[in-house]
């Protein structure tokens, strides 16, 4: 008798991930783990938005209970600038820090990331751009993620902006994977409307990105699509009632599942167009992910037709079945949808992007690693199509 059975991938993928620990208070183990990984003096990468909340407060205070000493750097940027990490690691190697301890939104802990890459590697950190670049490993690094979408808290990644070529550098390398993520629903309820809506955007290009990826795999495909479902069925819920904590809980383990499929399957022409904005325009990263995304869909979506019919399957919108432009029409009116909804909704034009410097941007934006595991390999004339139609 013959058992059907679908074919599952053999190809040889990895899987990397730091050790996390998720739930309500699990920012209060600070000083314990902080202890564990050998904390003598810590660098608190924050910035100045976070230095007047209690989540800093109650840091400091875990550590002074810990007994352990630190110096406080929080001159950083929401595109955090090559200088500023760079600045940082000045103050983490004069004051004889041993970790980093990270504290803020994807911003914070990419430029933790930086500063601990400098601090063990020297150099300057425009030098670590692109894949496996970093030789030494970085000092231990504790993260405290306080927004619900970038993920930073978990991935390979981090994002510097190259301030004077105004360009944001992807450096990927497993070096800049942190020790231990502190993964605490709870403090998403500091964050406004504005703020939820860009991260969890982000948060869903991420889902989005992984799963059609060309480095995408089974187990990756498992926390893509469950991310997609969370946020779906919850991002409004938590932007609406900001202190329910069930809503705000499963943005947050949302944002963990699709970080942990980006960080492993890589992701593709959204974030290497939203990089170039960010680094030229200083744009909000999350925004720029929700006015690319559906955009970039469109562009994709001959070359990944199963992919997106299994996310438009996942969302579990009308019309999706064997006809494929029904599918890409649903896909795209969902994500346009969101967007209005979760008032995201501008043009590039009405971020201030003009026809005069779309070229610059794809010039910038095609030389992103991220284009490597895009399912259609671009070109910069590709590029330029998208952004103009996102205008």
């Amino acid at each position: 008798m013959n058992k059907e059975f679908d074919d599952i991938q053999l190809e040889i993928r990895k899987f990397v991930a730091p050790e996390y620990i998720f739930g309500i208070d699990s920012r209060v183990y600070v000083g314990l783990y902080c202890q564990k990984l050998g904390g003598r003096k810590v660098l608190l990468v924050t910035d100045s938005v976070i230095l007047k909340t209690q989540w800093l407060l109650e840091a400091e205070d875990k550590l002074k209970k810990a007994d352990i000493d630190y110096v406080i750097f929080s001159n950083v940027s929401p595109n955090p600038r090559d200088y500023e990490v760079m600045e940082g690691a000045q103050v983490y190697l004069q004051n004889k820090c041993n970790m980093i301890l990270a504290i803020g939104g994807g911003s914070v802990i990419d430029c933790a990331k930086g500063i601990g890459i400098i601090a063990n590697n020297n150099g300057h950190i425009r030098d670590f751009e692109g894949v496996d670049k970093i030789y030494k490993p970085m000092p231990p690094l504790v993260c405290i993620p306080t927004t619900g979408g970038t993920s930073a808290d978990v991935s390979q990644f981090a994002i510097i902006n190259n301030y004077e070529e105004k360009y944001k550098m992807a450096i990927i390398s497993k070096a800049t994977v942190p020790d231990v993520a502190l993964i605490d629903p709870y403090v998403l309820t500091s964050m406004d409307k504005y703020l939820s809506a860009c991260t969890g955007m982000d948060a869903l290009s991420h889902a989005f990105e992984a799963f059609v990826s060309n480095a995408s795999s089974a187990f990756t495909d498992l926390y893509a699509l469950e991310a997609i479902r969370l946020l779906d069925k919850n991002l409004l819920h938590s932007i609406q009632e900001p202190n329910n904590l069930q809503a705000r809980g499963k943005v947050m383990l949302a944002s963990l599942y699709a970080g942990l499929a980006f960080s492993n399957a890589s992701l593709g022409c959204i974030h290497s167009m939203a990089h170039s904005l960010g680094g030229y325009l200083d744009l909000p990263h999350g925004e720029c992910n929700a006015i690319l995304l559906p955009h970039v869909v469109n562009y994709n979506f001959d070359v990944a037709k199963d992919r997106y019919k299994k996310i438009a399957e996942t969302l579990q919108l009308p019309s999706v079945g064997i006809n494929n432009q029904e599918n890409k029409k649903s896909l795209m009116n969902y994500l346009f949808q969101m967007n209005k909804t979760l008032g995201v909704d501008k043009t590039l034009q009405e971020k201030g992007v003009s026809l005069d410097i779309i070229s610059v941007l794809a010039n910038k934006a095609i030389n992103d690693p991220c284009n490597a595991t895009n399912p259609r390999p671009p070109v910069k004339k590709d590029l330029e199509v998208v952004y103009k139609d996102a205008l």
